[in-house]
């Protein structure tokens, strides 16, 4: 994969981001970066963008209006070390490209998921996938971890045993559990990779996920830092709205306090400022409307 040069992405090429205990994250590779998502998005909206002057600008208007197509010209490609009910949950975004280790070709190592002390809970009440934050009795963890070091070793050494007796590895491999360590190479362009660190960063999304993502975030960052910036700000740390939610938010809005200039002081420069006030306008108005229909 060609790439313009990027000295900070080329600097962490190849480096491990730790996970879990014993999994990691490496950008093997990755083409182009925020310079390409501005030269594409100038070649497609041509003179349409000549009134954006910077990249920055640029990006967080691409970002703000949901013009993805931009951010599809940057990809990253991985080197990921996870366990098998993690890659299970991973392989559900069937956006990008995958080649997995071989369990019909190799023999798999003696490499499992061991959660630590903290990472222990209890089944969440309210969420069914989830687990609530309640703190498990440190004898009960310390059972939880001695059946899973338990099993885990008696499944590995009849997996052994089956290979030493020429029994095929495809087969061999079935009892193994899905806390067994796999490893992947995972490419994908910029657009849906954020789609799966916003889901999968979110607070609601399962622990030993998250900490991958967290990892690809760190790297995401150095490849794309302007990309990044807006996909935090418009994104990741956004919120959405109902009609009706937007409806009550709007009659808190001061209207009379919130000009350009208050804007700009808190960070929404020029354009933005300007389509958050014209944002307001509409808002307002189709309150005020739903209110005179009732």
């Amino acid at each position: 994969m060609a790439h313009v040069t990027n000295q900070q992405a080329d600097s962490i090429l190849d480096k491990e981001y730790k996970c879990l205990n014993a999994g990691f994250v490496r950008l093997i590779d990755y083409m182009g970066g925020d310079e390409s998502i501005v030269q594409a998005a100038r070649v497609s909206y041509g003179k349409g963008t000549k009134s954006v002057n910077e990249d920055r600008g640029l990006i967080r208007y691409l970002m703000r209006h949901l013009h993805t197509t931009p951010f599809e010209m940057v990809e990253l490609k991985f080197h990921v070390k996870l366990p098998i009910f993690v890659a299970r949950q991973w392989i559900r975004h069937r956006t990008a490209n995958v080649n997995e280790y071989s369990g019909r070709y190799s023999v798999m190592k003696d490499e499992f998921y061991i959660p630590e002390h903290e990472a222990i809970h209890f089944q969440s009440l309210q969420n069914k996938q989830g687990r609530r934050t309640e703190d498990v009795p440190a004898e009960l963890r310390q059972r939880v971890l001695e059946v899973l070091t338990n099993t885990q070793q008696q499944l590995y050494t009849e997996y052994e045993q089956l290979l030493e007796e020429d029994i095929a590895r495809e087969l061999a491999r079935v009892n193994l559990p899905l806390s067994l360590y796999t490893e992947w190479y995972w490419k994908i362009d910029l657009h849906n990779l954020f789609h799966f660190l916003r889901l999968r960063i979110d607070p609601h999304a399962q622990y030993e996920i998250r900490i991958y993502a967290e990892a690809m975030a760190e790297i995401t960052k150095t490849v794309c830092p302007l990309a990044w910036e807006a996909f935090e700000d418009y994104m990741l740390k956004s919120e959405r709205f109902s009609r009706l939610e937007l409806n009550i938010i709007s009659g808190f809005l001061p209207s009379e306090t919130l000009t350009k200039e208050y804007l700009e002081s808190k960070g929404l420069k020029g354009r933005e400022a300007d389509e958050f006030l014209e944002k307001l306008s509409h808002l307002k108005k189709s309150s005020s409307q739903g209110e005179g229909s009732r």
